[in-house]
């Protein structure tokens, strides 16, 4: 999850909150990738890293400062993050370690900065004797198992999910997601990229799932993930059908967002308790929580990191809907919604595919993709044939570009060919070599 936001002046009127997303409009010369990916970490004893230690987050966080250049971030004395050339290692709440990737012009890019990472978190976790690996779920740890890091941000939203929904803390502390964030050139280009996003969301659900276990058993989704964000929070999760309404643009979003309650307000390195409270009210001098006082664009900035739907709006879109998982995964993610989105005929094709779609079908979609994976069925559209299609007009928008990028696809085109994903074969393992040992998981499954 989103660090702090900084910078940003106050808010001296309201029209600045879609200006804020009108000012990341960019020409197609300066769009860029930013790739974020998470892994749960774990000891010797299989077991979640905790907080402190020998074997511990906070010895990861300091092995990386101290052997390859990163610049820690701390809050109330405890180090909870790390930057780097414009790239930063944050941690979920459960202690899943992420790196948010810096803006790269093309996959490749992507791939090299996934490699490096890769390569410093394997020797720092060897010297302290951790592991890492990437899975949508974790296969077999209860909640009481994970570990809390040390972050005002999560305390408060810990206590909040649990008034909301069923599964707001399952998925804060044991999941694990991999997402692409993209650019747009202008409000309408925004607008298709989003439905596009929304729409299509599920395709990159069902390629990428990769959780059919939880708990220490089969749980009977491919993405239990996925399943998850169903039951969290339905006032800030989920398709967004008015994305796909007439007068859809950067306003319409922020009303919504506006109409999002909210979790905090960070002031001098404290996260100070808003639960529930409304920015509307904020913008008026008028929340409860800080009396008087109006916000800042940066407090914006982070009451928009707090809404969750399947593809999300800042500055960028966010494709939110898919699972971690191995390196090939994590690289075929970014190339599936580039393939798609930075092409113009890619992305007019892709609109094609979903345009006549109404929102019943949409959410069946994102249902069944959870369950079915490739399977799945819904509205009278097959998943595994969508999918086919999907990755067809993505690997000809990455052919468009000219970069070489296609072969980043083939793990995708590969499940589209076969009709199976992760979630299958790891399934298959468990019922056949595996012989029901579901701690084989960790060792076939970490980078």
């Amino acid at each position: 999850m989103s660090i702090p936001q900084s910078g940003g002046g106050p808010i001296e009127s309201p029209d600045q909150l879609a200006e804020y997303m009108a000012s990341g409009a960019k020409p197609k010369a300066d769009w860029r990738i930013g790739t974020e990916h998470e892994k749960f970490g774990y000891t010797a004893d299989l077991l979640p890293l905790p907080y402190e230690g020998a074997c511990s987050i906070r010895a990861m966080l300091e092995g990386l400062r101290d052997g390859y250049g990163w610049t820690p971030v701390e809050e109330q004395g405890k180090i909870i993050g790390l930057t780097r050339d414009g790239a930063n290692v944050s941690l979920e709440p459960g202690g899943q370690f992420e790196l948010s990737g810096a803006a790269v012009e093309t996959i490749h890019d992507t791939a090299a900065e996934l490699d490096t990472h890769l390569r410093e978190v394997a020797d720092v976790a060897g010297r302290i004797g951790a592991r890492f690996m990437g899975v949508g779920a974790a296969p077999i740890w209860t909640h009481d198992q994970m570990p809390v890091m040390p972050k005002g941000r999560y305390r408060l939203m810990t206590d909040y999910m649990g008034r909301v929904g069923t599964h707001g803390t399952q998925m804060m502390y044991r999941t694990c997601t991999v997402q692409v964030n993209l650019d747009y050139a202008s409000e309408a280009d925004m607008v298709q990229k989003l439905r596009v996003a929304l729409a299509l969301q599920p395709v990159a659900t069902a390629l990428l799932a990769s959780s059919p276990f939880f708990e220490g058993k089969p749980n009977g989704h491919k993405s239990w993930r996925s399943r998850i964000w169903r039951d969290l929070d339905a006032s800030r999760t989920g398709m967004l059908p008015f994305a796909f309404e007439e007068g859809m643009g950067f306003q319409r979003y922020v009303d919504w967002v506006l109409d999002v309650p909210m979790y905090f307000v960070y002031r001098d390195g404290h996260y100070i308790d808003a639960l529930g409270q409304s920015f509307r009210d904020f913008l008026r001098g008028e929340l409860p929580a800080l009396p008087g006082e109006k916000p800042t664009l940066s407090d914006w900035a982070d009451h928009m990191t707090t809404v969750f739907p399947e593809a999300r709006v800042k500055k960028y879109i966010e494709m939110r809907g898919a699972d971690a998982g191995p390196k090939d995964r994590l690289n075929a993610l970014p190339a599936l919604w580039v393939g798609l989105m930075y092409d113009q005929s890619a992305l007019d094709a892709a609109w094609d595919l979903a345009k006549g779609w109404t929102a019943e079908t949409r959410e069946a979609l994102r249902v069944a993709a959870s369950v079915d994976g490739l399977q799945a069925e819904a509205g009278g559209v097959k998943m595994l044939d969508l999918a086919r299609e999907v990755v067809a007009i993505a690997q000809a928008g990455l052919k468009a570009r000219g970069h070489g990028e296609e072969g980043f696809l083939n793990v995708l085109a590969e499940s589209a060919a076969s009709g199976r994903v992760l979630a299958d074969d790891l399934l298959a393992r468990y019922a056949g070599a595996w012989q029901g040992d579901l701690t084989r998981i960790y060792g076939e499954m970490s980078y």
